[in-house]
């Protein structure tokens, strides 16, 4: 079975300098795959060039068996591929209501847009709440729901998630996750960059580690967890010796 997104020896420079070094990965319909690294390690560079928003060196993107490299983002979210990016990006004065109806700004269909905007209110009921209040006024938490559901209300296939829970407080995190797998369990497939490693890894399907623009170990959530070195360096964990592998 074909992935739903193939990224194929992916090369992306800033500058001059090499942001990713011939990455390859697949990401399976249904399911939650996981990007983990340290800052500069290429996360994100990653999904800015699914999306469109960097150019690519050389490699190819390919989502549901279609090459999209060199696409306009917005031709590229179309397709069903939605980013939702790292600090929110909301737009602070417009209404809750009124940066979700941003998101359907491709469905000319009132009824589905309505419909849509319920199963999001439905999701989350803070914002629903706050239906009329700018975005701006929001809390950060509040705020990542509002960005969650505006991609939503694009209807996505595939939707990549870069760090929603950066510089929120633990229990919002918590429902943050939850609301992905949540969105998982929905039929919606996920590619999330996370900081808290230990929480993605958890509800992770897959999850590859990335250092310096390369892959160097992938798994599934379970097997990551349980490797040494991403217990040490990732998950802020102390290997003793004799728990690490024999070479």
């Amino acid at each position: 079975m074909r992935a739903m997104l193939e990224i194929q020896d992916l090369h992306v420079k800033y500058d001059g300098i090499r942001a990713l070094r011939g990455i390859s990965l697949n990401v399976e319909q249904h399911r939650i795959v996981t990007l983990l690294g340290a800052n500069g390690a290429g996360k994100s560079t990653t999904v800015r060039a699914v999306s469109g928003m960097v150019s690519v060196a050389s490699g190819r993107i390919v989502f549901e068996g279609r090459g999209i490299n060199g696409m306009a983002p917005h031709v590229i979210q179309r397709l069903g591929l939605v980013h939702v990016p790292e600090g929110r990006k909301i737009f602070a004065n417009l209404t809750v209501r009124e940066n979700l109806l941003m998101g359907a700004y491709n469905n000319t269909d009132k009824k589905n847009v309505a419909r849509t905007m319920g199963r999001v209110f439905s999701t989350f009921p803070i914002i629903e709440a706050r239906a009329n209040q700018l975005g701006g006024t929001l809390s950060g938490g509040e705020q990542q729901m509002l960005a969650i559901g505006r991609a939503l209300m694009s209807k996505p296939k595939l939707l990549m998630m870069d760090e929603p829970s950066l510089g929120l407080a633990p229990l919002v995190v918590t429902e943050v996750l939850r609301v992905i797998q949540e969105i998982r369990e929905e039929g919606i497939t996920v590619l999330l960059i996370e900081q808290n490693a230990n929480a993605a890894l958890k509800i992770a399907d897959y999850a590859l580690l990335l250092e310096t623009g390369r892959i160097v170990l992938e798994g599934t959530g379970e097997e990551l967890l349980a490797n040494p070195k991403v217990k040490q360096a990732y998950l802020g964990e102390n290997v003793s010796e004799e728990s690490q592998p024999e070479s």
